[in-house]
């Protein structure tokens, strides 16, 4: 029952840090817009019908049963068509859309106040509104990530044994476990035990597990002189590492694989020693550089989303197994930090900075994805705006009067069309997180 009640935990920690998200994304276009002067009609958390509302001065502040997005509603978003009719009947689906988006937009504008609509601030000010929803996103991930790693610490290899092999098996080898007639692994032979702090090699300072491992792969033959500390206890000794078959790995810490799909090895010094993990605070000039790493890793998805998704169905609905660094829906997110929360086995504070570090890279992924360059998406407007601004600069250039607003709204069809594939790609991504989720252990 406990562990039910911990799963459920997680899945209402991530679902209520998302919907703080959003209302901190929706509050990051809203506070540049009321600056300008734009009236702002509505500001709501989610879609769907409204669970409670209440209104403060011109707008109304709520919330809708769909926690999965928000949205401000902002005066005269699409600009007019100038010398034209309000309504003017089409037999065209999309000429009747484009129409229906201008009146829509119309009807947000007060007599009075034409002033105060969207479409007639300057590009810049459009730009500072639009960006100002994935800039708060970047500002909550940022702050998380330093809670992340400045407060909680961050998991990494130390200088100390967690483990020393009793004997020397290759890594090709099909058995984990060692027989009499195995060679002793260099390490134990020499006597060393879990717990002892490296110290030096050869007389050079250790500071950090990579550089144990730097001197121990390329001395294979040769004796190394290895000091070692054992509680209140300096201990001397000598290892002499064997040449040994390991698996390569790649950039990423992975075992790297042949164009034929076979598993890559090489020969290397090996002890048969292994690290504690400890947690270790990072300082603040950490954050910004792994922020910038998730910024990337989200760009890599966005930029091969369709082979992505491809992937994504051929595990749904065949054999193939889902890629625990591809796309997932919030139902998936929600079903590992449950999963996480609910492992007895890790300490409390590993759980919950787990979940810190959860948001913080979902807010990343707010950040990045409305910045593409599609309606309607914050980028899709930012993109909008310096058409614009450089449709106007050519018309200046060229001597040619002032071509005015862009009429975004004759983008309404490619704006719906993209709103089916994005519901199109959750309902994939949410039936494959249903039927093959993705496995984190």
């Amino acid at each position: 029952m406990e562990t039910v009640l911990l799963y459920l935990v997680g899945i209402v920690v991530v679902v209520i840090g998302l919907a703080i998200s959003i209302a901190l994304h929706e509050l990051g276009h809203f506070v540049p817009a009321k600056l300008f002067g734009v009236r702002v009609g509505q500001f709501m958390i989610g879609f769907g019908r409204t669970i409670f509302s209440w209104r403060r001065g011109e707008t109304e502040f709520g919330v809708k049963w769909l926690p999965l997005g928000g949205y401000i509603s902002m005066a005269g978003m699409y600009p007019p068509v100038a010398g034209k009719a309000a309504r003017t009947a089409s037999t065209s689906i999309f000429g009747t859309l484009v129409q229906d988006a201008r009146d829509a937009s119309a009807d947000t504008v007060v007599d009075g106040e034409e002033h105060r609509t969207f479409y007639r601030l300057p590009v810049y000010q459009r730009i500072i509104i639009m960006l100002g929803g994935p800039f708060m996103n970047l500002v909550i991930a940022v702050v998380l990530y330093a809670v992340v790693l400045m407060g909680f610490g961050i998991a990494q290899p130390s200088t100390t044994l967690g483990s020393v092999s009793a004997c020397a098996l290759p890594a090709t080898s099909e058995r984990q476990e060692c027989s009499a007639d195995d060679p002793l692994a260099p390490g134990a032979e020499a006597g060393l035990q879990p717990g002892d702090r490296i110290v030096s090699i050869d007389g050079a300072q250790i500071d950090s597990w990579n550089s144990v491992l730097g001197v121990v792969r390329d001395a294979a033959g040769e004796p190394l002189n290895v000091q070692v500390a054992r509680g209140d206890v300096t201990v001397r000794t000598t290892v002499t590492p064997l040449l040994t078959e390991r698996y390569l790995l790649d950039a990423d810490g992975q075992i790297a694989e042949s164009a034929n799909g076979d598993l890559l090895t090489e020969q290397v010094g090996f002890i048969g020693i292994g690290p504690a993990v400890e947690t270790v605070q990072q300082p603040a000039t950490a954050v910004l550089p792994a922020v910038g790493d998730n910024v990337s890793a989200v760009v890599g998805i966005i930029a091969n989303l369709p082979q992505r998704l491809i992937d994504v169905a051929g595990a749904a609905f065949g054999p193939d197994e889902r890629d625990p660094n591809g796309p997932i829906s919030i139902v998936g997110v929600g079903r590992i930090a449950g999963e996480v929360v609910s492992i007895d086995t890790i300490p409390v504070v590993e759980r919950v900075a787990f979940l810190v570090g959860l948001l913080a890279s979902l807010n990343v992924a707010l950040f990045v994805f409305n910045l593409v360059p599609l309606l309607p998406l914050d980028g899709g407007h930012i993109a909008g705006a310096l058409i614009e601004s450089l449709r106007r600069w050519f018309a200046k250039l060229r001597g040619k009067p002032d071509p005015g607003p862009l009429d975004t709204a004759r983008l309404v069809p490619v704006t719906l069309a993209v709103v089916v594939l994005l519901l199109l790609m959750s309902a994939l991504l949410i039936y494959a997180d249903i039927v093959k989720p993705v496995n984190l252990f």
